[in-house]
């Protein structure tokens, strides 16, 4: 049983509330998620299982598409409708000038994580800084907006505009720091009121099932999650694969997932140095 799944996720249950879930279920320790959803948001969040664990980097580094949902004019210290309210205000902001904004964020950026994170400085997350008022100087990110769209027209309400996009963005991209930096260049201020992440990688919304569905027999294998060249192993090398050791690249491929009898063996990678030899990636 070694695998992803593809789950889509309820608003107010954390990351890790459906790691633990999936692993009560399946009765295994061997458990992760490829990217942290907020309790606010919802949609995919990529499980893997056993074997697959192994993948986590490799999968979280995909990008991500969200659809978001902002309202100008409010501040929060968590910059969602979660935190405490640090300003209010009048904002009424003209739909061309949204377009044109969202649009100076396509490309790479340097983006500063919100406080109220999982990210580490110092050997603390920055949430337990936030709780217990302490000062701390915020990282920043070198992050990609790899595209960015107003997908409703805006609702002028209260003194407000209120705006739905969607983004596709790289990895570390925080989509309620996006908001800020936004409305900033906008000369406001803003909060995220609703996040749905639609799509990682190549697995979008409609492969998701619901945490209640999961079960063994509906468990993607890594076979099927590497979109790479496949090799049924070959007794001449199979020794060497299974020691780990470098092997001579006559498949002219960048990575090789080496299979015995339908099972997953080992991914190797070209070695940098010389593109005529792999060398082990992840032993599975």
């Amino acid at each position: 049983m070694n695998g992803i799944f593809i789950i889509d996720k309820e608003k107010g249950v954390t990351s890790r509330d459906v790691v633990n879930e999936v692993s009560k279920k399946l009765k295994t320790k061997k458990v992760g998620h490829t990217g942290t959803l907020d309790p606010i948001a919802t949609g995919v969040l990529i499980i893997c299982v056993n074997k697959a664990t192994k993948l986590v980097n490799r999968i979280t580094a995909e990008y991500k598409e969200y659809i978001a949902s902002c309202t100008f004019g409010i501040a929060t210290d968590t910059i969602d409708t979660e935190g405490k309210v640090l300003k209010d205000i009048k904002s009424i902001i003209s739909k061309k000038d949204i377009i044109n904004t969202l649009n100076s964020f396509k490309g790479k950026y340097s983006q500063q994580v919100p406080i109220y994170s999982a990210v580490k400085v110092n050997g603390k997350k920055l949430y337990e800084y936030a709780r217990s008022n302490m000062e701390i100087n915020l990282p920043y990110r070198e992050v990609e907006i790899k595209d960015i769209e107003l997908i409703d027209e805006p609702i002028y309400k209260n003194d407000k505009t209120e705006i739905k996009f969607r983004c596709n963005v790289s990895k570390g991209t925080y989509i309620r720091s996006l908001i800020r930096d936004i409305a900033e260049k906008l000369n406001t201020c803003a909060i995220m009121t609703d996040l749905r992440r639609i799509k990682q990688g190549k697995y979008s919304i409609n492969d998701a099932i619901k945490i209640e569905d999961i079960d063994i027999n509906n468990i993607i294998p890594i076979k099927d999650v590497l979109d790479i060249y496949k090799v049924n192993i070959s007794d001449d090398i199979k020794k060497k694969v299974l020691n780990g050791a470098k092997i001579d690249n006559i498949y002219n491929k960048d990575e090789v997932l080496f299979m015995d009898n339908d099972k997953e063996v080992a991914l190797y990678k070209v070695d940098e140095k010389c593109k005529n030899i792999l060398k082990i990636d992840i032993m599975f």
